[in-house]
């Protein structure tokens, strides 16, 4: 069953209001990543890392998309942006193997993993799925707001099994 493992902990960018930075990781286990012929327990498992810089929602773009949908599903926003970046590590996928579909499906799961209703994870899903294509694999994972350009992959892997 897909659910988060951990718990959301984040605190506001000092050079960036609208940016949030992962005080711990945050770990979601995605039954449409999970391999059903294996039986390992970190099957289907992302680990967001802690120090990854998120803007939840980006919905403060749209005001009145804001006021109604803005607070509504922080850990699932925080997992999409990691899903939409080029160098992501999934376990059993090449980096930046998951694919824009599949980033907003898993979205969606994780939406529905937390009984968001219906007028919350549908508007929401249209939403990435209309307005992400121009974000997806624009950014890596160790992204900052003071990066002028895209930064380098990251040395170590970043999203990988516990």
């Amino acid at each position: 069953m897909s659910a988060f493992l951990t718990e959301l902990e984040i605190r506001c960018c000092p050079e960036d209001e609208n940016l949030w930075e992962l005080e711990e990781p945050l770990l979601y286990k995605s039954d449409l990543l999970t391999d059903p012929a294996s039986s390992s327990s970190t099957s289907g498992l992302i680990a967001v890392p802690k120090g990854f810089i998120t803007d939840l929602a980006s919905t403060r773009h749209i005001p009145f998309v804001s006021l109604i949908w803005g607070s509504t599903a922080h850990r699932e926003a925080c997992l999409h942006d990691a899903l939409y970046r080029s160098d992501v590590m999934v376990p059993g996928y090449e980096p930046g193997g998951i694919s824009f579909s599949m980033a907003n499906a898993i979205f969606r799961e994780a939406m529905l993993s937390r009984d968001k209703g219906v007028f919350v994870r549908w508007p929401m899903f249209f939403g990435v799925w209309i307005g992400g294509y121009f974000s997806y694999h624009t950014k890596k994972m160790d992204w900052k707001p003071s990066d002028k350009v895209e930064c380098e992959p990251p040395t170590d892997n970043r999203l990988v099994q516990p």
